[in-house]
């Protein structure tokens, strides 16, 4: 798949597409049009921070600010769309509205935003998606994979089999109520000290070690054949700090194979920065100071309960998914 930052003008009369996926913490948008058999090629992006989560976890609804922000994000997507002749939109929330008290009522709100329907989707749902758009980075040979999305306000966790003749296939999934909103809210500053940080891992890996015990998922580590795959903005920090890199690069990180040691690095390098040092760093920024270690704290438990020997990092999640779907779907239509 191609860079989701790219501005490519298409045939006349390709059919275009469109997903957005409505975050706990970011609104993000891709308009892409079909390229090769499995593919597409990114005409439009935008993606905002827009902390729709934020308070939610003390008062159980959306506050007025996080919609009004969520709101003004959604219009601008809207004018996006409205520029070019989209055939199919696909837009998705997830657990802010799924948790939210006032969500039903929000959701009107959002669609009259946006101009087009937004469906608020199971966790289960999500981890398909996420599924679906880092299946390309399977390799011959993997027999399982361990795939997990650390998001604003959940984390899941998809464990999947790949080794028959089939598509890749969800053997089960775990959706856990902390993301990188949550923490914050809950915990503040807590995951800058390293007292916090350990209380936060040792939680968290708590909630994977009974999936594990369904699954026997270390077991299967151990057997060989076991892909761990991370898609979430913690595990591609995580590469950007490992490589090194003077800005962000999609085309760096995207696929990229990261050992278990390089990754341990970067993870002590970005809890050394402090704050200001985050703020600083051209991978990270102002604006994510904030959820970078509570991130790194639920990446550390799942480093804890599955010693995987590397990461595959994905730059890819919800979106694509959708537009991978989308595109599959129409193909089939046609030929049917």
């Amino acid at each position: 798949m191609p860079s989701n930052t790219a501005h490519t003008n298409v045939p006349p009369g390709a059919p275009l597409y469109a997903a957005l996926d409505l975050g706990t913490n970011n609104c993000r948008l891709l308009v892409a049009s079909p390229s090769g058999p499995a593919g597409f090629r990114v005409l439009d992006s935008f993606s905002r921070i827009i902390r729709l989560g934020e308070g939610l976890s003390s008062t159980g609804a959306l506050s007025d600010a996080a919609m009004n922000r969520a709101e003004a994000a959604l219009e601008a997507c809207g004018q996006k769309l409205a520029r070019r002749p989209v055939q199919v939109v696909n837009a998705v929330a997830t657990e802010a509205c799924r948790r939210a008290t006032n969500g039903p009522g929000f959701m009107r709100r959002a669609e009259r935003a946006l101009g087009a329907p937004i469906r608020v989707i199971p966790a289960r749902e999500e981890a398909e998606l996420a599924m679906e758009s880092c299946a390309p980075l399977l390799r011959e040979g993997d027999r399982r994979a361990l795939l997990f999305d650390i998001g604003g306000g959940s984390t899941e966790i998809a464990w999947i089999r790949t080794d028959g003749p089939e598509q890749p296939r969800l053997i089960g999934t775990i959706s856990v109520p902390l993301g990188v909103v949550t923490l914050v809210e809950r915990d503040g500053p807590a995951c800058f000290s390293g007292d916090g940080f350990d209380r936060v891992v040792q939680e968290v890996a708590g909630r994977f070690e009974t999936f594990d015990g369904v699954h026997r998922i270390r077991q299967e580590m151990r057997a060989g054949g076991v892909r761990l795959m991370g898609t979430s903005g913690t595990v591609t920090t995580l590469a950007g700090i490992a490589l090194d890199l003077p800005r962000y690069s999609r085309a760096a990180v995207d696929g990229h194979e990261l050992a278990m040691g390089c990754a341990d690095r970067a993870l002590e390098a970005l809890r050394s920065m402090g704050p200001e040092g985050l703020a600083a760093h051209p991978c990270i920024g102002p604006e994510r100071v904030d959820f970078v270690l509570p991130g790194c704290a639920i990446y550390a438990a799942i480093r804890q309960v599955w010693p995987a020997v590397g990461i595959t990092v994905c730059d890819r999640g919800l979106r694509e998914g959708l537009l991978l779907r989308a595109m599959r779907d129409r193909r089939r239509a046609r030929r049917a």
